[in-house]
């Protein structure tokens, strides 16, 4: 296993761990963290929200003895936090649950907004912070976000964070948080922590037929997530990977590519076949958009190129993974985003460099997008998650 920053390259995901009647098998459970542990993984990574996962953390690590030498990050559902009171008292179960009176990495989770941090500001979550810091209960802070590049350069500078968790791979490059967030993010000299590195599976069960035979003919006989974490590894900005991990073919084939991966080693032509497999996936995308932003920033605040990519993903991924990707990108926004502002100024056509006819994609977007009742639930989540705006 190679490390940087002192963390293993592979990182745990705790969230898939296998269920047996409803309920996380825990002696299998066992049995891949262990496993995983003895091949030098020393980062594993879980949340309030998934059930049962902390427990069996907790109950895992307690069982084995081995609390001082792996690192534990789990995080705070501020989109659930609605007084001080309740940091303290998710904080406290979190810690109860995984029967340790640390945690190495405390993230606000699943952020998408820079409005969710202010929110959290107003109740004290500094000071908060500040004071867990120096009881020794949390040792490094930081966030998971799901928004957009923009957002996520917000968030980043808005406080002075010692770790952040994005969705990123050869598909996210300029979507989510992107390749300008992990950048930025590393500039700052901060782990930078990676999820999603197969867009949860997709990289590897749902390639199309071309883009499986492109991969099964390359003599490296790299296999799809191999090529998927090689790529990542690849930029030395990437700290850690996490794979939500459930079998041991699947623990020990992440752990001999995190021991043999080098960063700035990818030839011309693997750069050329993770082409060729993207153009395969995209053969079926609605719109030719480069997310190249210049149609932005647009007069009404609409993310133009945000709502493509989720659009062109119903059909290269699926419908549902396009709206999901909506969920998180445009309509967990306090400030909404959604092509229903256009006022149809054609500003955005005149610096588009692929000629798009982007008022009429913007409207066949947001029909596929936000059909009903899909347009009620994204409204009534941001809501809930994000706050109504001010007046």
């Amino acid at each position: 296993m190679q490390y940087r920053k002192d963390i293993s390259l592979l990182g745990y995901g705790c969230m898939r761990f296998t269920t047996k009647n409803n309920k996380i098998d825990f002696e299998k459970a066992e049995k891949e963290f262990m496993h995983a542990y003895d091949l030098g993984v020393n980062y594993f990574d879980t949340a309030y929200i998934y059930p049962g996962s902390e427990d069996v953390v907790g109950r895992i690590v307690e069982k084995n003895g081995i609390r001082d030498k792996i690192k534990i990050a789990t995080k705070l559902p501020q989109y659930m936090v609605k007084s001080r009171a309740a940091i303290d008292k998710y904080f406290d179960e979190e810690l109860r649950r995984l029967r340790t009176d640390y945690v190495d990495y405390y993230l606000m989770h699943h952020m998408t907004d820079i409005a969710q941090w202010e929110k959290l500001v107003e109740l004290g979550i500094k000071e908060w912070i500040e004071e867990k810091k120096a009881s020794g209960q949390i040792r490094h802070i930081g966030f998971s976000f799901h928004g957009n590049t923009d957002m996520f350069l917000k968030i980043l500078e808005a406080y002075d964070w010692e770790m952040c968790l994005v969705q990123y791979n050869y598909m996210d490059e300029i979507t989510q948080a992107g390749k300008k967030g992990v950048q930025a993010a590393a500039s700052k000299g901060i782990p930078v922590m990676i999820m999603e590195p197969l867009r949860g599976g997709r990289l590897v069960n749902l390639l199309p037929e071309k883009a499986k035979e492109e991969i099964k003919n390359d003599p490296h006989g790299w296999s799809a997530a191999e090529w998927s974490f090689r790529w990542l590894w690849d930029q030395d900005e990437v700290t850690c990977v996490l794979s939500g991990m459930n079998d041991i073919p699947m623990i020990e084939e992440n752990c001999r590519v995190a021991s043999e991966a080098k960063a700035d080693s990818f030839s011309e032509a693997e750069f050329e076949l993770l082409s060729k497999v993207k153009g395969y996936i995209n053969e079926n995308i609605k719109v030719n958009c480069t997310g190249c932003r210049y149609c932005m920033p647009c007069p009404k605040g609409i993310d133009i190129p945000g709502i493509f990519s989720c659009y062109n993903r119903m059909y290269s991924d699926n419908k549902t993974t396009g709206r999901e990707d909506y969920f998180h990108t445009i309509a967990l926004h306090r400030e909404p985003a959604d092509a229903t502002l256009c006022i149809g100024c054609g500003k955005c056509e005149k610096h588009c460099p692929q000629n798009l006819p982007i008022r009429q994609k913007l409207k066949e977007a947001d029909k596929d997008l936000r059909a009903f009742p899909f347009n009620i639930l994204f409204a009534a989540a941001r809501r809930v998650m994000v706050g109504k705006k001010k007046k």
